[in-house]
């Protein structure tokens, strides 16, 4: 039995905790039927500021004394900037970094993975979040490898998903991993969650980022926006920017969170 632990950040958005609890004590009972045994040791734990508190049958452990966990869900925030969300629960960040190093793996649904980069555990690594949150996110962790589409990211054991319904998708990519693909597929049909979803573009509503800074970026957005239906090409559209291509394309991507390209299609 794996021992999950869902973190009680200060902030967090009481409908991530449900879908978590909802989703994973479904599998237990399947497991239960199959084994006679859950698949998971169900924990809420708290940071040493906060307040103890009990969600049904669920009463929240200090993180100081819950000992080593195997798996551990980053909740998401509601609405508050993220700066202050992370300020808010900076007891949290060393905490969450032991874990991984004594082998947790770290899961973050949608603005979670605020407080999960603030660790240094997505830097130069692939991360996504709610699309609405893509720009201050780049903006804040400019070393994590955004990935503004996608449903779910993971790597070395570090997983995060994009907003609202992505988080289901997270999840059963976890039952996948720790209880298998039958059980997956059966927790998916219960919750009638399509499994090969890759994308959340469907849900995008537009929003670039033009506070970043960077001159020569701002240029080829400027330029972007007022020829992009005149041109065929993006490389027609960039060539009176004073760069390389390449040079462009990075630093366009480090501003903005997506390459030219996809800034076009939006």
């Amino acid at each position: 039995m794996k021992k999950l632990a869902i973190l009680l950040s200060k902030n967090h958005r009481l409908l991530s905790i449900a879908a978590m609890l909802d989703m994973f004590e479904t599998v237990n009972q399947y497991g239960i039927e199959g084994t006679g045994k859950p698949y998971f040791e169900i924990g809420l734990l708290h940071t040493p500021d906060s307040t103890p508190v009990k969600y049904g049958v669920y009463q929240s452990v200090d993180i100081q004394t819950a000992g080593d966990q195997e798996l551990i869900f980053l909740p998401a925030f509601g609405n508050i900037d993220p700066a202050t969300a992370i300020r808010s629960n900076g007891q949290a960040i060393k905490w969450i970094r032991q874990q991984y190093d004594n082998g947790a793996a770290i899961a973050s649904f949608c603005t979670g993975a605020f407080l999960l980069a603030a660790t240094g555990l997505l830097d130069h690594r692939p991360a996504t979040t709610h699309l609405q949150a893509v720009n201050a996110f780049v903006k804040a962790f400019p070393d994590v490898l955004m990935e503004p589409r996608a449903v779910v990211t993971e790597q070395d054991n570090v997983y995060t998903s994009g907003g609202a319904t992505s988080s289901f998708h997270l999840m059963l990519k976890l039952v996948e991993v720790y209880c298998g693909r039958d059980i997956a597929v059966r927790a998916a049909k219960y919750f009638a969650i399509d499994m090969d979803r890759e994308q959340q573009s469907y849900f995008s509503t537009f929003l670039p980022n033009r506070d970043h800074g960077d001159e020569l970026v701002a240029m080829a957005e400027k330029k972007i926006t007022a020829s992009y239906s005149t041109s065929s090409t993006i490389e027609e559209l960039l060539t009176e920017i004073p760069a390389s291509r390449r040079n462009l394309v990075r630093r366009f991507k480090q501003a903005t969170g997506i390459t030219p390209i996809e800034y076009l299609q939006r």
